[in-house]
């Protein structure tokens, strides 16, 4: 599932497409062409794992969920499109992923203050919705994405390595200073996993993440379905205190 970072990446290569008029649309998203066709694509919006194409009198709201990716190349005929813009300076083109016709209110809904990777983070505010959920496991925390939008299993598990906390610790078991340390290692890994992402050398950076051998005591990584939603988790026994 492409994270926060990567949902960056592709808002930059969609960049160009601002503020340019839409020749056509098609995919199986778009119920009618006319509702985008001839118009101008005023403004691009990421929330963590979500982008917004935003126009006059529409805005599209995609997640490319498990499996979803986009291309500015020639759509290929085995992929499932969803949508596909057609402007004066180049096509969009997402498969396989989740698009809706959104209104502009929803976007009044969404607590910016969410994105990691956003300057309007906030950490007090995350803290007290962890707080809200004290039973909650830490690897839950940080995949939900109304406290830590853009997170996804990559993060989780690197960051809470770095911080050397065991997935399975409770919130309400965590001292604060330890949850601010987890924050700071969320976000911290968060830019680190774009820039290597825009060097292509991400992989060769993992410590955990499908890994065998702990980077620290050269034990052996734990591979384990954690949580409510029972999302795999790498870890070290030895070197993440369970709390």
């Amino acid at each position: 599932m492409p994270e926060g970072p990567t949902i960056l990446l592709m808002k930059d290569d969609l960049l160009k497409f601002v503020g340019k008029k839409v020749i056509n649309a098609e995919g199986s998203s778009v119920p009618d062409e006319h509702i985008v066709a001839g118009k101008v694509l005023k403004k691009i919006k990421t929330f963590g794992k979500l982008t917004f194409l935003i126009f006059d009198d529409c805005i599209f709201r995609i997640h490319l969920l498990m499996f979803g990716s986009y291309s500015l190349e020639e759509k290929p005929e085995m992929k499932s499109l969803r949508l596909g813009l057609k402007f004066q300076n180049g096509t969009v083109y997402f498969y396989t992923c989740s698009v809706k016709i959104v209104d502009e209110s929803i976007l009044n809904t969404i607590d910016w203050e969410a994105d990691v990777m956003s300057k309007n983070w906030n950490t007090e505010k995350a803290i007290e919705k962890m707080n809200t959920h004290p039973t909650m496991l830490i690897c839950d925390a940080l995949m939900n994405q109304e406290i830590f939008s853009g997170v996804g299993n990559i993060i989780k598990n690197e960051a809470l390595f770095r911080a050397k906390v065991h997935p399975e610790s409770k919130i309400q078991n965590i001292p604060k200073k330890i949850l601010q340390q987890i924050i700071s290692e969320t976000i911290d890994y968060s830019f680190d996993f774009l820039k290597w992402k825009i060097k292509n050398e991400l992989r060769k950076h993992f410590q955990v993440y499908h890994r065998e051998k702990c980077p620290l005591c050269g034990g052996t990584i734990t591979k384990k379905e954690t949580g409510k939603n029972k999302r795999t988790s790498f870890f070290c026994k030895k070197d993440q205190k369970l709390y």
